[in-house]
């Protein structure tokens, strides 16, 4: 018995291995069309505009993807997935990969078997309470209700939170933000709390968004990226160096305005193995010597995607802040292409 319970498990895991390592980039390319889960909308991030086109930050990088492999930035299938939602689709292959304001954590890449193959968007969670309840502190939320995404670090940031504090709370459970932003302007909690980069976007879509303030305390970490599958180290790499390609594109000054031109070759030996005309990085990673080029064409580099998306100047109006430039006193960074 012993024997064959081993052997039955071996069988299994080496099925689960076999499922994970066939190849995405390969699969994805016989389909024509890249799966991307993104979230059910928040604005800025993941939304269908006014045409039903996606639009948004974490949108951008699905695009960024479609293009490095494709040359087409809406060669794109969008799958819209819940907190509860995300996870099951991207383990059973309904999507490519995941990129929604989603946490890095040890739990989801160990336990879980995902590899988050960077961070888009360091955050941390907030608080927002309409100004009419006169809270200056998330101290002061002793026994209010406070709405929260079921399946999320959120909830288990707050139950900390409030622990730590030696005060209460009652939870109102809510799937998506849509659903939170109509319990919560219509009462149901008085306060709703998720990643503060996500309050922002919500209330920029109030009527009134002057009558809401972001409470000051942040009470978390969360760096949000993109994640694919445990198993497919070459799937994952195209992920990680589309998304990295952006990053030290803005480093680089390579923008969607410039990148033709610079394409043409240029005296920086980095800037000529990023868009191809030197070494053979696209053939290292499985796709065209160009492919970094029509990444950055598909909506500009990092810096780019931020300011059209979510900068300062759009109705989300974040600042760069950690998210600035390594070389600007922020966290994005990327390793060198060489």
């Amino acid at each position: 018995m012993k024997k064959s319970i081993l052997l039955g498990t071996l069988t299994a895991a080496g099925l689960v291995a076999g499922a994970a390592t066939a190849g995405t980039l390969d699969d994805v390319k016989a389909r024509g069309t890249l799966n991307c889960g993104v979230v059910t909308g928040l604005a800025g991030f993941g939304a269908p505009d006014t045409n039903g086109e996606w639009q948004g930050f974490d949108v951008s990088l699905c695009r960024a993807v479609a293009a490095a492999i494709f040359g087409d930035p809406t060669a794109v299938t969008f799958v819209p997935t819940t907190g509860k939602t995300r996870f099951t689709a991207l383990a059973s292959g309904e999507i490519d990969m995941l990129a929604r304001n989603t946490t890095w954590t040890f739990s989801r890449d160990v336990d879980l078997k995902f590899e988050f193959v960077g961070v888009n968007y360091y955050d941390g969670q907030g608080f927002m309470v309409p100004k009419a309840l006169g809270v200056s502190s998330a101290k002061e939320l002793d026994g209010a209700t406070v709405c929260i995404q079921t399946g999320t670090t959120t909830e288990l940031n707050l139950a900390d939170f409030f622990r730590a504090n030696n005060i209460s709370y009652e939870p109102v459970p809510i799937e998506t933000n849509a659903e939170a932003q109509q319990q919560y302007l219509a009462g149901a909690c008085d306060v709703y709390t998720t990643d503060a980069s996500g309050l922002a976007a919500t209330r920029a879509t109030f009527e009134a968004p002057g009558d809401h303030v972001l409470l000051p305390e942040i009470i978390s970490k969360e760096p949000l990226g993109p994640l694919v599958r445990h198993g497919d180290a070459e799937w994952g790499d195209v992920v990680r160096w589309t998304l990295n390609a952006l990053i030290t594109a803005e480093e680089l000054g390579v923008t969607s305005a410039n990148v033709a031109d610079l394409s043409a070759g240029t005296e920086n030996p980095e800037v000529n193995r990023l868009l191809g005309t030197e070494g053979n990085l696209g053939e290292m990673i499985g796709l065209e010597p160009d492919w970094a080029k029509k990444a950055i064409m598909a909506g500009g580099n990092y810096g780019e995607v931020f300011e059209k998306n979510i900068g300062e100047n759009t109705p989300i109006g974040l600042a760069r802040g950690l998210n600035a430039q390594w070389t600007e006193g922020g966290l994005i960074y990327s390793p060198p292409f060489r």
